[in-house]
């Protein structure tokens, strides 16, 4: 009760804060268009209503998407010393937030997937590359969404800590395709990058769900970890072997389940000879399902 008549008469500063909050994201995300539009060149609304352009669509959907997932970890719900600390507050971590993300999309294409180029590729209208490039986005917010709620204040360690908790899921997204890479090519002899660059969907589905539950198991990894400024580089380490070992497991519950979940079907032909998109989303869904489950875990 004390707690309710506490909250009650901060409502009017609650209100104000609300307010501020949701004005900076509100812009943060419409902002996302005309930054992607600005840095690829691309007359968004040639885009997305005259050319009817679906995988770019998918692309920037995957972009708001990520903005406001990571919006949402500075989103604190506690009340500032002032509105202008609040709004400086929500500017910094959603600028800083949008940095990363695109940034991501970048070490994405540069270091994950560096056989063929996903922007020209997008403006192809090649859905599976749309498809990737949203999951890698939404994956890289995930990380940078549990930085933001992990760092206090705003001050150089923040950014340090950000930055290095952003190294650690990039090195992870990096990781695990090279790993599904690997696998995909000793079963079809063929190379991963080459078959999605033809537009193979299910394939496109299945890899963003592997991205989307590593980006969440790196995110697990945060629940071990005190945020601490004295003792910073040792937490990041503790964060990195973490996120390791939960990818780890992750990789051997998810192979189980979708064992399990779809018991008497052939998945690697249904998926990558038969580009069955019914089966590959179960699979993706499965995987999210998982890695929801070791956060609920580890919290």
């Amino acid at each position: 009760m004390n707690e309710l008549m506490t909250m009650l008469g901060q409502s009017d500063s609650l209100v104000g804060y609300l307010l501020i909050d949701m004005a900076v994201a509100i812009l943060l995300l419409g902002g996302i268009r005309y930054t992607m539009g600005f840095i690829g060149n691309v007359d968004t609304k040639d885009e997305l209503s005259e050319k009817d352009n679906f995988a770019y669509g998918i692309s920037l959907a995957g972009g708001v998407a990520a903005m406001g997932i990571a919006l949402s970890g500075a989103i604190t719900g506690e009340l500032a010393g002032s509105y202008l600390i609040e709004l400086i507050g929500m500017f910094v971590y959603g600028l800083a937030g949008l940095i990363m993300i695109k940034a991501g999309r970048y070490i994405h294409d540069k270091f994950a997937l560096p056989d063929f180029h996903k922007h020209e590729q997008i403006l192809q209208r090649n859905i599976s590359v749309g498809i990737v490039d949203a999951a890698s986005v939404i994956a890289t917010a995930i990380v940078v969404r549990a930085a933001l709620i992990w760092v206090e204040g705003i001050d150089l360690n923040t950014f340090i800590a950000l930055f290095c908790a952003w190294i650690v899921s990039q090195v992870m997204l990096v990781i695990i395709t090279r790993l599904f890479e690997w696998q995909y090519a000793r079963n079809n002899g063929t190379s991963f990058q080459a078959t999605l660059e033809k537009g193979q969907v299910a394939l496109a589905i299945r890899y963003s769900g592997y991205l989307i539950s590593t980006a969440m198991s790196v995110t697990a990894a945060s629940y071990f970890v005190h945020y601490n400024p004295q003792n910073l580089w040792a937490g990041i380490a503790q964060w990195a072997i973490m996120s390791l070992i939960l990818m780890v497991c992750l990789t051997l519950l998810t192979m189980v389940a979708k064992r399990i979940v779809l018991w008497g079907i052939d998945r690697r032909e249904e998926i990558e000879d038969q580009q069955n998109i019914g089966i590959a989303v179960i699979e993706l869904t499965t995987s999210f399902s998982i890695a929801l489950l070791l956060m609920a875990l580890m919290a």
